[in-house]
């Protein structure tokens, strides 16, 4: 059941509990695992100027609900660091921080945030059913947008941002919304099985 009330154990916390020993290296390699994962969406991609169409969007809200704020918003943070040193992890396989000072770096930015956004709802119960995981994903694309149409608009101007920073992108991030609206409560349903 969703509610703003305490924490609730996510995905990742169900399938590979916390124990006494070996939690940062759990942690570290959940934060590589998830940041591989998105660099893996990152490569599935739709060659749009000056902003691809990719999986990154459905990769950074899965990873944010099934890790929770704080590990979500982590591996979106290591994701950037990854990136900003060279490696070739952002959209066709590129890496190095002209991309994260260029027209997609105020997406990538608001990816942190929306992990993080989208985790702590998930850790109130959000990702359990298809209405409330709806919202959480809904949320997360408005915290990726918001700060990625700002930034871009320096390269497009005000009156060009959203046909080339939003627009294009509706349907795309719609049925990526989906996907994560089926995936995660099935997700959940399969757990309760597996883990009553």
């Amino acid at each position: 059941m969703a509610t703003l009330a305490g924490p609730q154990p996510t995905l990742a916390a169900i399938l590979w509990p916390v124990g006494t020993q070996g939690r940062t290296v759990r942690l570290a390699l959940l934060a590589i695992g998830g940041s591989a994962f998105l660099a893996a969406a990152s490569q599935i991609q739709v060659p749009l100027q000056p902003v691809p169409i990719t999986m990154q969007t459905f990769a950074v809200l899965v990873v944010g609900a099934a890790y929770g704020w704080r590990l979500g918003a982590g591996t979106l943070a290591l994701f950037l660091a990854e990136g900003a040193v060279g490696l070739p992890v952002f959209a066709g396989f590129k890496g190095g921080l002209s991309i994260l000072y260029g027209p997609t770096g105020g997406y990538l930015f608001g990816f942190v945030a929306a992990a993080g956004l989208v985790g702590w709802l998930a850790e109130r119960g959000w990702d359990r059913q298809l209405l409330t995981t709806a919202a959480a994903m809904f949320l997360g694309n408005v915290v990726i947008y918001v700060p990625g149409l700002l930034w871009l608009t320096k390269f497009v101007g005000a009156d060009q941002v959203l046909a080339a920073g939003l627009t294009p992108f509706l349907i795309g991030d719609g049925l990526k919304l989906l996907l994560a609206v089926a995936a995660l409560p099935l997700a959940w349903m399969l757990v309760r099985r597996i883990r009553p």
